[in-house]
């Protein structure tokens, strides 16, 4: 099922057990027991349909916030405005089901730790967001280069400005299943399970053999990391480290 029709019919259940619960005389009276049942059992029902988890804070405020709108008698540019605002955060995220995630600096300097030092390298950040992670590369091997991509105007917008002094630094936009990976010594992603099979498909065909592919919490289904680095920060990350192997060694 799409992830929309997925939210649609868990905001639906939630409406109809809320109706239930009332029906039944189990809420109290009032207007917020039961949007505090709808949210609840949107959330639960958005967990029995296996949505991606950034999708249950939205199922648990989404009524909420609209009654409340609602009630305020909100203007109908702000509802334009906060359309615009999110379409520009996380863009194709509904379709690609990769959400915005973040590089802490813990991460950044893990990562860096895993980096090849004895020649220069040609680095790739897949779904970079405001570059976060490339910008502390960057500065850390001056002697690479590094390259972000990422489709989502607001953050490639913010990293293209942070990142503009770092010569060794190249930002684009766009998908990064469309741009090739030929050449890359290492290419990191932190998207989401979803595309973690695909991802593995495109770096055994384009990328050189010996090169590594290091995802951040995401494992490629069916495949063992070569090591997992874990990272001492609040979120316990670990990164997932694979090798590519010769044409050969795979068939």
């Amino acid at each position: 099922m799409p992830p929309a029709l997925k939210a649609l019919v868990a905001q639906i259940a939630g409406w109809l057990i809320a109706y239930l619960l009332g029906r039944a005389g189990i809420l109290p009276p009032g207007l917020w027991p039961l949007l505090i049942a709808q949210a609840l059992g949107a959330t639960l029902s958005a967990v029995l349909l296996r949505s991606a988890r950034w999708w249950l804070p939205i199922h648990l405020v989404f009524t909420p916030l609209a009654v409340i709108a609602l009630r305020i008698d909100l203007a109908p540019a702000w509802y334009l405005a906060a359309f615009t605002l999110l379409a520009l955060i996380y863009w194709s995220s509904f379709r690609t089901q990769v959400p915005l995630y973040l590089s802490n600096r813990k991460t950044a300097t893990a990562f860096a730790e895993l980096l090849p030092t004895d020649r220069p390298l040609q680095v790739l950040d897949i779904g970079s967001g405001t570059g976060s992670l490339l910008r502390v590369l960057a500065r850390l091997r001056p002697d690479s280069h590094f390259t972000g991509i990422e489709s989502a105007p607001a953050p490639w917008a913010l990293g293209w400005v942070l990142g503009r002094g770092l010569a060794n630094l190249e930002w684009r936009r766009g998908d990064f299943f469309a741009r090739s990976w030929q050449g890359q010594d290492v290419v990191y992603a932190f998207l989401s399970p979803v595309p973690m099979s695909a991802v593995w498909q495109k770096a055994n065909r384009e990328m050189p053999a010996g090169s590594m592919l290091v995802s951040n919490s995401f494992a490629i289904p069916g495949h063992d990391p070569e090591r997992v680095v874990e990272v001492d920060d609040r979120r316990k990350t670990r990164l997932l480290v694979y090798r590519i192997q010769p044409a050969k060694a795979r068939n």
